[in-house]
């Protein structure tokens, strides 16, 4: 049995934070959340954590994330490495990244997409405690148009790829994809929706697939119970997808108004990945290369998405905590920057620490996100005081982190 004794408990409902309470592990659940003034003190038994200063609360939940991919600053170098390793090999990193992400303190991820079957299988032995490592929740393979944002040309006519992606054209077509990536496992689907466009720059967005390929792709999916993501950059397709009951929009730089009340309405979340677009800036234009109308897009995706955020925000839709790890950015040691950029963008810093524990648990289905009895004990311990300041969170060496109740090591 292990007894916290936090200065502050935050359960991760968006309630306010509570002191002078204790919580119980037994089993790796939580077995009693209660005032430590009606616990005993026998330490034979127990192993007490008593941590004045320090905060309580679930464990963060990061919810677009590419395990395979190292979060090179150069999106070729990961283009090419998916080429060059073998699958196994990226199996390996991503056993690394895996543990990297859980000593940050984040206890589940979201994979949205990864070749092969590789996460699936980090996944079932992360479960079956082969490796450490979060919760996984995976798609196996994103589905995209011939040609589309994850099926992208530029190699020669020689080039093969086999298990790289998944593309498919009509709408018959991605209801087959759907299913080979649930007969794989794939706990949720990924589409690519849109992307950008420098064609016009009233309209920096494009529409990738048929709205009859994406009614096919969520109808199918959830037919069979599983929730569905889509890539996006923005506009009326992101719309078009929401009618047609998207769970997700990840990215969404150009969100309007109709289409933010459109996602409080239908219960839509948004995953803005708001850090992914300032490592462009971070990394900067010498390292990254790139033509000045690419770069004029991205100033002006970086300005609009924070419009977008405030739009989804006011709303009243869901949002939650995606960061994109594995491209551009590596897994863990950045992810709490993403709260960071969260209140930078109106939430406040509760709602930022919702938007990474029980409104990303729901999204993902899975039972996490919330201290409450009965619970998985995925938890982090933090001092100071992250419903106040959330970068408190970004200290890595400072954070004490348990999943299902066993304390994971620095």
């Amino acid at each position: 049995m292990i007894v916290i004794r936090p200065e502050r408990l935050i359960i991760g409902d968006g309630s306010q934070s509570t002191e002078g309470m204790a919580v119980v592990i037994e089993g790796g659940r939580i077995s009693r959340v209660c005032p430590s003034v009606e616990l005993g003190a026998d330490r034979d038994r127990v192993t007490y954590v008593d941590a004045a200063g320090a905060s309580l609360m679930p464990g963060m939940i990061d919810a677009h994330v590419h395990l395979t991919y190292d979060g090179s600053p150069r999106p070729l170098d990961y283009k090419l490495a998916t080429l060059s390793d073998s699958y196994p090999a990226l199996a390996l990193q991503a056993v690394r990244h895996a543990r990297d992400t859980l000593r940050a303190g984040v206890t589940a991820v979201r994979d949205l997409n990864a070749p092969g079957g590789v996460v699936l299988a980090l996944r079932d032995a992360i479960a079956a405690g082969h490796v450490e490592g979060p919760t996984v929740v995976a798609c196996g393979q994103g589905l995209s148009v011939t040609g589309g944002h994850m099926d992208k040309g530029g190699w020669g006519d020689h080039v093969a790829f086999r298990d790289l992606n998944a593309p498919c054209d009509g709408p018959d077509a991605f209801r087959q994809g759907v299913r080979e990536q649930v007969k794989r496992g794939a706990d949720c689907i990924k589409i690519n929706l849109c992307g950008g466009s420098l064609r016009d720059p009233n309209a920096p967005y494009k529409q990738e697939m048929t709205d009859a390929e994406v009614a096919a792709a969520i109808d199918e999916a959830h037919r069979l119970e599983r929730h569905v993501a889509a890539h996006t950059s923005g506009g009326p397709s992101v719309t078009m997808a929401v009618r047609a009951g998207l769970d997700s929009v990840e990215h969404g730089h150009w969100i309007d108004e109709q289409t933010a009340d459109l996602m409080a309405e239908r219960g839509t979340a948004y995953v803005p990945t708001l850090l992914v677009n300032e490592r462009n800036y971070e990394i900067g234009r010498e390292a990254l290369g790139g033509s000045d109308a690419g770069w004029a897009w991205l100033d002006r995706a970086r300005e609009d998405k924070w419009a977008s955020l405030e739009r989804v925000h006011r709303a009243g839709a869901t949002v939650v905590m995606g960061t994109d790890a594995g491209f551009m950015l590596p897994h863990g040691s950045m992810t709490a920057r993403e709260l960071e950029l969260l209140v930078h963008g109106g939430l406040s810093a509760m709602e930022a620490i919702v938007s990474a524990t029980s409104s990303a648990a729901r999204l993902l289905g899975i039972d996490a996100g919330l201290v409450r009895e009965g619970a998985i004990a995925d938890l982090v311990l933090v001092p100071g005081d992250p419903s106040r300041d959330v970068r408190v969170l970004q200290d890595l060496a400072a954070l004490r982190v348990w999943r299902a109740g066993r304390e994971v090591a620095a």
